[in-house]
């Protein structure tokens, strides 16, 4: 709204007044908005015509009053009734209609919904998603479940229902691929198959079909390569009970017999005379002699029917060419008191040294003796009731060699 100015000779009716007022300095009434005009009062007017910071009608007609020094800026970007072209499409429009049309334009960039990183118009973004997008998802052609595009290509690489051919080009034509092992090994009739006796020895080699005629045909020869194959495996599983055998046995010159079930065996050697049990074989040393303990349950010789016997014979050894003969170690025998006071036991022990005279202790033949050397009358039965030598059945004994005891030769 412009000032109104009253007639100045109503105002000041003495000529002097109004020239003194009228020549007073003043500040535009828009000081405080930032104008910083400053002169004669009667120059306001004039000044208010062009000053910035008063207000004006909007020249594009909206019916806006604007400061003047805000006025290119609503012309250029707020009025309603600019006219202005869009940067995308180039179309011109007005303010307001601009407005609605920002936000829905068919030609801005937009980044891809799916992450895919490209940038596309906004009417073909539809197709692009549908169509194009390496992140969209499709379903492989063959087993129908769905990937990101472009991890399709190294999916179909693997895919087990890709349908593939036979490599031994029979008639079955295409195969899924995870079928083709199933085929090759059971079906497929162009396949070269080796005799089912292969590892016998046999080696045909031809189509399925042939398989079985030669299987008929080849009886007799089937069975004499088996018969090869028998008798090579009886001579390794012979060496290698050997072996075991070698590496099973105790060569620490100390064996320590369990005799379990006693009753049974005490009451078997009561009936059957001369009922010997012999222990397993063990070493004086890892190069030493050979031994093996025997006992009689119901005595031998002087104690027969009285007492628990007790001998130690010397087996033929792998190193007996490298030894000293007669044998001349000490041997004791131990019968454990299997008392549940450590302390307390009493346990039976016997020992001799080798009679360098005695023909058991010379080096032994490929036949050992029968009987060896020990005590006849080791334990008396009636000894074996009264303590703890008899526990579960069970009963002890330890057959010891002393090689620091030898009678000098």
């Amino acid at each position: 709204m412009e000032p109104y100015f009253s007639p100045l000779s109503q105002i000041y009716p003495e000529p002097d007044s109004e020239k003194t007022i009228m020549g007073s300095v003043v500040y535009c009434i828009h000081h405080k908005d930032g104008c910083k005009w400053s002169d004669e009062l009667r120059k306001l007017k004039a000044h208010l015509n062009v000053c910035k910071h008063d207000t004006a009608a909007c020249s594009n007609g909206c019916g806006a009053q604007i400061p003047r020094v805000l006025m290119e800026d609503h012309l250029k970007y707020t009025c309603p009734e600019r006219r202005t072209r869009c940067e995308f499409c180039g179309q011109d429009f007005t303010g307001h209609t601009l407005e609605n049309h920002v936000g829905s334009c068919g030609y801005e960039p937009l980044y891809c919904e799916n992450k895919c990183g490209l940038k596309v118009q906004r009417r073909h973004l539809s197709p692009h998603k549908s169509n194009d997008c390496a992140k969209r998802l499709v379903g492989c052609r063959y087993c129908s479940k769905e990937f990101v595009a472009d991890t399709l290509p190294a999916h179909v690489t693997k895919c087990g229902r890709v349908p593939v051919t036979c490599p031994n080009h029979c008639e079955s034509g295409l195969l899924a691929r995870e079928d083709l092992d199933g085929h090759l090994k059971d079906h497929c009739p162009s396949l070269l198959v080796n005799c089912t006796f292969r590892e016998a020895g046999c080696r045909f080699k031809g189509l399925r079909h042939s398989l079985d005629k030669h299987l008929d045909e080849s009886t007799k020869s089937h069975l004499n390569l088996m018969c090869t194959v028998v008798n090579k495996q009886q001579h390794q599983i012979s060496s290698l009970k050997s072996a075991l055998q070698r590496l099973s046995l105790n060569q620490t010159g100390t064996l320590v017999w369990k005799i379990s079930d006693y009753s049974s065996k005490m009451s078997e050697a009561k009936t059957k005379e001369g009922m010997e049990l012999v222990s397993p074989p063990f070493y004086t040393s890892q190069y030493g002699y050979k031994l093996q303990a025997s006992i009689f349950l119901n005595g031998n010789g002087a104690g027969e029917g009285t007492h628990v016997s007790v001998y130690i014979k010397i087996l033929p050894g792998e190193y007996d060419a490298l030894l000293r003969w007669p044998f001349a170690h000490s041997v004791s025998f131990t019968l454990f008191d299997q008392t549940s006071v450590p302390e307390k036991a009493c346990n039976i022990v016997e020992s001799f040294i080798p009679d360098p005279t005695w023909k058991n202790f010379q080096r032994p033949s490929k036949e050992p003796d029968s009987l060896g050397f020990g005590f006849p009358r080791f334990a008396s039965h009636e000894v074996l009731k009264k303590r703890h030598f008899i526990k579960d059945n069970t009963l002890f004994l330890r057959v010891k060699v002393d090689p620091s005891k030898i009678v000098a030769v």
